[in-house]
């Protein structure tokens, strides 16, 4: 247990130095949310429930509708999009289209991912939905399809608008729906300028190409907003989604952001360290017992969770959370939620957690890579162990071939599970 605590020591070292460099946070505009896009689990959360306006990470829904039409056939990257009188009177930025120029779909593309075009937005929003406003309500109604329960658009640029709202959790989730389902589209956010009329355009997004493993997606601005991005990285295999709303100004908010990224991949490297010194602790025991005792170790050592609030006197050092797959509440688990039910059976183990929603939300990630387990029951049973209390995440009711295929599956992709006889 030395061995660990030592470890765990280093660990919160390494996260408690976490912090702006000039310590400023507007909590009025100020947001932050970062995740772990493999696992789902949160890595760090300040305010990302709170309302914030997304300004040009609104262009973002934008771009997946137009992507949508572009897979669906409606539209094609060599087809036309012509500016009308309305588009082309929008404010900047803006690629100065007038009335009746065309423009092709990749270039508005390009225009919306380095330019931040405000008028193509409306030329693609017109072309798609004969009106911005009725563009509007199919974003927002793809918002909802996607999980993005706290959002609302009423124009498609992200200019001013006080009814058009969101949090950093939403933007999170988005930027990885863009990137889960149009992967074919995903170089147009690496790209650093594009050249239209005569002009070259260089990109906003100042991370890419500077900051390790950054690979997208996009910045916004609008006074109420302050500087917001949104942005992925991949670095050893783990892709993460970092959000940063707020910032007072772009150089401090692309700071920040490299900040939370380079926190994140560290802390993901000492929890790995702390995982194996505990396995380590427990020599010769069986799965279930030994994963266990490793998260009643880990529970021993009082890791905090992250905090959705925040007093804003500075801005907030790293802390992990062992899992909560992208913040989605309990109400969303499919099957049975009652932890007193009794399963019947053989039983699948993915999991032990110190909070049953985080067992839960573990069930729900896990019964995503596993088709033998969409139809089986959940079980979160509780259990006490040196004074805490832990949840285990169970499947149940399924046979003995179903469960030790599913865990043969699971096991394949380096995902933990165990096939548990009835009454194990």
């Amino acid at each position: 247990m030395n061995v660990l605590r030592s470890l765990f020591l280093a660990f919160v070292i390494i996260l408690s130095g976490i912090a702006a460099s000039d310590g400023y946070a507007d909590t009025r505009r100020y947001a932050a949310f970062v995740a772990d896009a493999n696992t789902g689990e949160i890595l760090h959360s300040r305010l990302a429930d709170a309302q914030r306006y997304p300004a040009s990470l609104t262009k973002m829904m934008t771009l997946y509708l137009l992507f949508e039409a572009i897979e669906s056939g409606e539209l094609s990257l060599a087809g036309t999009l012509t500016a009308s009188r309305i588009a082309a009177s929008q404010p900047p930025s803006n690629l100065n289209l007038s009335q009746g120029d065309t423009i092709t779909v990749e270039t508005a593309i390009r225009a919306l991912v380095i330019k931040s075009a405000n008028d193509v937005a409306v030329v693609v929003a017109e072309e798609l939905a004969e009106t911005e406003r009725a563009f509007a309500v199919e974003m927002t109604a793809q918002a909802r399809e996607l999980g993005l329960a706290n959002t609302t658009f009423r124009n498609a640029s992200g200019l001013p608008n006080s009814r058009q709202v969101t949090t950093a959790r939403d933007m999170a989730r988005l930027t990885l729906a863009l990137r889960r389902d149009f992967p074919q589209y995903m170089h147009y956010f690496t790209e650093r300028s594009f050249t239209y009329n005569g002009h070259t355009y260089r990109s906003h997004n100042n991370l890419v190409g500077r900051v390790e493993g950054v690979d997208g997606m996009k910045t916004g601005y609008i006074r109420a907003s302050g500087f917001n991005i949104a942005t992925t990285a991949m670095r050893d295999g783990h892709r993460l989604v970092a959000v940063v709303m707020g910032g007072p100004t772009a150089a401090y908010r692309d700071a920040h952001a490299e900040q939370l990224i380079d926190a994140a991949y560290r802390s993901l490297e000492n929890r790995e360290a702390l995982i194996v010194a505990a396995r380590d602790l427990t020599p010769r025991l069986n799965p279930i017992r030994e994963q266990d005792i490793i998260a009643t170790q880990i529970a021993a050592l009082d890791l905090s969770p992250p905090s959705a609030q925040g007093d804003g006197d500075t801005l907030p050092s790293l802390r992990i959370e062992m899992t909560d797959d992208m913040g989605m509440p309990p109400e969303t688990t499919a099957g049975p939620e009652a932890p007193d039910i009794r399963p019947s059976g053989w039983s699948i183990q993915v999991g032990a957690y110190t909070d049953e929603a985080a067992a839960r939300a573990r069930l729900e990630t896990v019964r995503d890579l596993a088709d033998d387990l969409e139809t089986a029951a959940m079980y979160t049973p509780r259990f006490d162990s040196n004074g805490r209390t832990l949840f285990r995440a169970r499947f149940t009711g399924v046979d003995a071939r179903r469960a030790r295929a599913a865990c043969a599956r699971l096991a394949a992709r380096d995902e933990p599970c165990f096939a548990i006889a009835p009454g194990g």
